[in-house]
């Protein structure tokens, strides 16, 4: 598999002079997601973690309900790209929502290829779990990540999602160009890895859009944290999904933007003894 990172030569201007240099980009590659031999979608992404990346996809676009449906992943690697060849198990995939991919999907996009309103905006799963933590809690996760991202340290251009609980710390942490592609290989990792997103938290390094919000909830995780902003219909879609969404997270401080109760900051508790 080729690397996810590439030397290139610069010519570095500073003060009016310039001089030879050199610096790490990432690589962004086609990778063809194959579905019993038809190919549903063309995604520019990272070429590392492609059988996490098949694997999340597949659950978050509705291809599959659960592990047991993917029967077998093959990546291939060519000149131009590379293919995840997978397979479903008999049945698999029947009565899901299947959002058709048409197109290519541009590396920072998430509902290219979509053909229909109804299909982009589907109704979220409720995420159900009582899972709480506390503010500290919420900074330790956000601080987690950061020396967690390998890939981004050398090149500084990519997003990373990562899951992390009070009992385990950071549990996984993927990488990729694109921050959908990126969530979508943690989502992969932790599914084939066996761990319960309703313990802990989700970290994005990333604006919170709705296409974010609407893999959360097909996780389950209930906690989404972010370093950058939410969108209006981001936070419409995770108060339907019944997800805690905590944004602007920097050194110590972060807004809740959803489902407060959740984080335990003492203020939903205030309230309460008030109204009494």
């Amino acid at each position: 598999m080729r690397a996810p990172l590439s030397r290139v030569e610069t010519v570095r201007v500073r003060d009016g002079g310039a001089r030879a240099g050199s610096r790490t980009v990432p690589e962004e590659v086609p990778v063809a997601l194959v579905y019993d031999g038809t190919t549903h979608a063309v995604m520019l992404a990272s070429p590392c973690d492609i059988e996490d990346f098949a694997t999340g996809f597949s659950l978050t676009e509705g291809k599959i309900a659960r592990l047991a449906d993917l029967r077998e992943i093959e990546v291939v690697e060519h000149a131009s790209g590379i293919e995840a060849r997978i397979w479903l198990a008999p049945g698999a995939g029947r009565g899901a929502a299947q959002r058709r991919r048409a197109m290519l999907g541009p590396t920072g996009c998430g509902l290219c290829g979509i053909d229909s309103l109804e299909t982009a905006l589907p109704a979220p799963p409720v995420v159900a779990a009582a899972a709480r933590f506390t503010p500290a809690e919420i900074v330790g996760a956000v601080e987690a990540v950061r020396p967690a991202q390998v890939l981004n340290r050398e090149a500084r251009a990519l997003h990373a999602a990562g899951f992390w609980t009070p009992a385990a710390g950071l549990v996984a942490l993927r990488e990729d160009v694109g921050r959908h592609n990126a969530l979508d290989k943690l989502v992969g990792a932790l599914l084939r890895a066996g761990v319960d997103p309703a313990s802990g938290i989700l970290v994005l390094t990333s604006r919170v859009s709705v296409e974010l919000v609407q893999k959360a909830a097909v996780l389950g995780v209930p906690v989404l944290v972010a370093v950058s902003a939410p969108t209006a219909l981001a936070l419409e879609t995770a108060e339907a999904a019944g997800i805690t969404v905590a944004a602007v997270a920097r050194g110590d401080a972060f807004e809740i933007f959803t489902r407060p109760d959740r984080i335990a900051t003492g203020l939903e508790e205030a309230r309460i003894r008030a109204a009494g």
